[in-house]
């Protein structure tokens, strides 16, 4: 495991280095327990000079031709295109993804770093009247200067990527917070990349470590001047909470609780393949995953039988396998989770057509209905292949239905009637939703993000510019102001 074990440290001014820090964080493989490296973490002490190595570097890489800074995005993306079977090995291992799972989060990964390339030469200013005689403003699109970004475990790659790449090729410079479980394939292994293609030294800053060893520090540090952050609502809100005490910008995409709804005019087979994609993709370990599978009655046995019937035909086992459709959970505290979870909800008077059971992180999938309309387990985020099927008589219920729900990321309508999904889909309170498709979905140019507790603003495309830029006014008096004194 040389590819881990050299990736294995901190990355800080352009120099790779072991932490400073009296633990490690152990980087293991999920589906076998192997020990694919030992990280000693970064201290405090280290996420300072992390900051101030960025903070060093920006105002040089702000004044950098924004065509001389595109030209190292697109070295990024020939190594990410020339390394591809690697990195897709790597994300099979740290964090049990499948081969499919692998493939698709780096077809995206290189998606996005093509819109990364383009947004290098996207800001623009604007010149606007005053009225005041003589004068000129103009508003300047600039650099925030140093983004703070903390990434998640289920889709490391891309989502660190998601946010540097584009801060990068604004002008800003980086430090990086992958999650303790996926260290490599949401951190060092991103520096690596940038470092090859050409980065100057201290613009990207990858830091390993716990809020354990460092607690806030990573937020409350005075140098970033926005957050961005990716993962649950809890963390999240402590997050908003943390930087809005220290004026900071943040952007929050959090967790879901995503309805698929399957109206009486659906089609049906199509909609339970959806369905099925949505809720299992990599172990449901995906915030935009279907939570709540909603059936109108009229198609409600039709389609529990074929969706029952399709859940059960999935394969579960080693992601290594090009045969696996059903990987590991991310650690045992989640797959024990997510067991207790199932096993509780059963107990409460829930009908199991199929139990999911664990085998060490390996967690086979689970189809509840039957639900009490107050079950708890109907308003949270289930972070683990876990189905519930809810029938509804009607739009208006199918919607109230929906809406129940603290997040508000992602969702579908499945109906034979394109402008009657439209018509449901904008009464649902939610940042995105799709017709007749899955609800996992990211786009490079199509706003992302969600309502409620799933999160603060939107990334890509013309976002990423609101995101990691801030407007300067600059007004220019070509007469004279008259002054009352």
């Amino acid at each position: 495991m040389s590819f881990f074990t050299d990736l294995a440290h901190q990355y800080i001014d352009g120099e790779w280095r072991p932490g400073k820090g009296s633990w490690d964080i152990i980087d293991f493989n999920p589906f076998d327990g192997e020990k694919l490296a030992s990280i000693p973490v970064a201290t405090a002490e280290e996420v300072d000079q992390a900051y101030r190595a960025a903070e060093r570097a920006q105002q040089a890489w702000a004044d950098t031709n924004p065509y001389a800074r595109r030209t190292v995005l697109e070295k990024a993306l020939r190594i990410v295109e020339e390394r591809e079977p690697e990195i897709a090995g790597a994300i099979v291992a740290e964090l049990g993804g499948t081969h499919l799972k692998a493939a698709f989060e780096l077809h995206l990964a290189k998606e996005f770093l093509r819109e990364a390339i383009q947004l290098a030469l996207r800001p623009a200013g604007q010149i606007l009247p005053s009225p005041t005689e003589g004068k000129e403003n103009r508003v300047y699109r600039v650099p925030v200067g140093v983004v703070g970004v903390i990434s998640p475990f289920n889709f490391p790659f891309l989502l660190s990527l998601k946010s540097v790449a584009p801060a990068l090729a604004l002008g800003n410079a980086v430090v990086l917070k992958p999650h303790q479980n996926t260290p490599i394939c949401g951190g060092t292994l991103l520096a690596k990349v940038f470092e090859d293609a050409g980065l100057p030294a201290g613009l990207l800053n990858v830091v390993v470590t716990d809020i354990a060893e460092i607690g806030d520090t990573l937020l409350e540090h005075p140098v970033p001047q926005v957050i961005s952050f990716t993962g649950s609502d809890k963390v999240g809100r402590h997050v908003a909470t943390v930087c809005a005490a220290n004026l900071k910008r943040v952007v929050l995409e959090l967790g879901g609780n995503s309805a698929l709804i399957v109206l009486d005019d659906a089609d049906v087979e199509y909609a339970v393949d959806a369905a099925v994609f949505s809720r299992y993709v990599h172990q449901g370990q995906v915030c935009m995953a279907a939570n709540r599978i909603l059936v109108d009655r009229a198609v409600e046995a039709e389609f529990t039988e074929k969706f029952v019937a399709k859940v059960a035909s999935l394969t579960v086992g080693d992601p290594a396998d090009p045969a696996t459709q059903i990987g590991p959970l991310i650690n045992s505290s989640q797959a024990e989770s997510i067991s207790r979870l199932v096993d509780e909800t059963v107990e409460s008077g829930a009908t199991a057509l199929l139990h999911g059971r664990a085998d060490g992180n390996l967690v086979s999938p689970s189809v509840l209905t039957g639900l009490a309309a107050d079950s708890p387990v109907l308003r949270q985020e289930i972070f683990g292949p876990v189905a519930l099927i809810v029938p509804f008589d009607g739009e208006d219920e199918a919607v109230r239905i929906a809406n129940d729900t603290p997040y508000g990321l992602s969702g579908a309508v499945h109906t034979g009637n394109i402008e009657r999904g439209v018509r449901v889909g904008q009464r649902i309170h939610t940042g995105m939703i799709h017709i007749n498709d899955g609800t996992v979905h990211d786009e490079p140019i199509v706003p992302f993000g969600g309502e409620k507790g799933s999160g603060l603003g939107r990334l890509n495309g013309e976002s990423m510019v609101e995101a990691f830029t801030t407007q300067k006014w600059i007004s220019v008096q070509h007469g004279r102001s008259q002054f009352p004194f």
